[in-house]
């Protein structure tokens, strides 16, 4: 049996993500991957990746990387803002593109970044939803509600703690420096103003928007995606409350045989040092729930529940525990695939898109409340 093809891999971005994760994971994939070269806004920060993880080239400029000859893929690892500018410029460069979540922060962006990925005609698009290809939501999650005859109610919640807490205690020990260009914030605060205006129809954005755009660009794209993958896409947002850094929302769907249920969306972030995500799946006699763990920490196991009521009228309980293999080692396994075999690619930038017309809803429905 030959041999996988190695991915060459430029990695723009050497921040939290690139550190803590995507690093350590293509290092232990090395028989699929090989970094070549990686840049970061500061110098230092890549520098330090490059020594750290054995890159031969780094720089401060991204187009360096996203023009370099000995680069197959392009990981984009930046800030929001950043992602479909660096996406367009590597698609037109001839390279495929990992984009970690959210693809972006406007529609317009993301349909952009596709029309990129349509000319160039060859390399594809693979957008990081890491929770999705995990094996036990791939394998016994998607089993157990597929079994469900008629979903009563939904629930996606998602209160992370505080991420310091997680990445101080990953053992990746993760540096930062602050050697950015004079002009970095004044650039940033440009881009990020033009996707503000395109996401809220050019209304102003006030410091509640950004909020509400940021959360769910963040945090809230693992869910909403997550929520996609195994219920569809909502018929309306039945509302929204905002409480920052708290959200909340309910979604009305139907069931495959037509009738409706609810969703409700919780998230938030505090100081308590607990990692409490889950997305739960009510059915008449069965109750189906997906437990996440924090992803800055390798291994931890994400765990399937099932609570039903037996044959003979009991209540009975089971635990599965697919494989300790993170979501991340499994996700960039499946892009490696997608990249090399032809493999159809799940999160692609058109499902992302769907992400950011959910969002688009969350806000008319929040503004119609308030």
């Amino acid at each position: 049996m030959s041999s996988p093809k190695q991915l060459r891999v430029g990695v723009v971005g050497a921040g939290e993500v690139a550190q803590v994760i995507h690093l350590p994971c293509l290092s232990l994939l090395s028989h699929l991957y090989t970094i070549s070269s990686i840049c970061d806004i500061s110098r230092k920060n890549a520098s330090h990746c490059a020594a750290k993880f054995h890159i031969p080239k780094c720089a401060a400029d991204a187009y360096e990387v996203i023009n370099d000859p000995a680069v197959d893929v392009v990981f984009i690892l930046t800030s929001d803002e950043f992602h479909a500018v660096y996406a367009i410029a590597a698609l037109e460069a001839g390279k495929h593109v990992m984009i970690e979540k959210p693809i972006t922060l406007s529609m317009q962006a993301a349909q952009r970044i596709i029309e990129a990925e349509k000319k160039a005609a060859g390399p594809r698009v693979f957008v990081g939803y890491m929770r999705r290809y995990a094996p036990s939501f791939t394998q016994a999650f998607k089993r157990e509600i597929a079994s469900i005859p008629r979903i009563l109610y939904a629930r996606v919640r998602d209160f992370s703690g505080p991420n310091t807490y997680f990445v101080n205690g990953s053992g990746t020990f993760q540096v930062k420096n602050t050697d950015f260009p004079e002009d970095a914030g004044t650039q940033r605060e440009k881009m990020l103003r033009e996707l503000y205006s395109e996401a809220f129809d050019g209304k102003v954005a006030t410091p509640e928007r950004k909020n509400m755009c940021r959360f769910l660009g963040s945090l809230g794209s693992h869910d909403i995606s997550l929520m996609r993958e195994a219920l569809g896409f909502p018929e309306s947002v039945g509302g929204v409350t905002a409480n920052d850094p708290f959200y909340s929302a309910i979604f009305n769907f139907r069931n495959k045989t037509g009738e409706p249920f609810a969703v409700t969306y919780e998230s938030g972030i505090d100081s308590v040092p607990e990692f409490d995500a889950h997305l739960a799946v009510y059915g008449q006699d069965k109750r189906v729930t997906i437990h996440y763990d924090s992803p800055y920490v390798k291994g931890l196991p994400i765990k399937v529940v099932v609570v039903e009521k037996n044959e003979h009228g009991e209540i009975q309980k089971r635990e599965m525990l697919t494989s300790y293999e993170d979501a991340y080692t499994a996700e960039l396994q499946e892009m490696h695939a997608c990249f090399t075999e032809g493999k159809a690619v799940k999160t692609t930038a058109e499902d992302a898109l769907q992400d950011l017309k959910l969002y688009d809803l969350i806000y008319k429905k929040y503004e119609e409340s308030r």
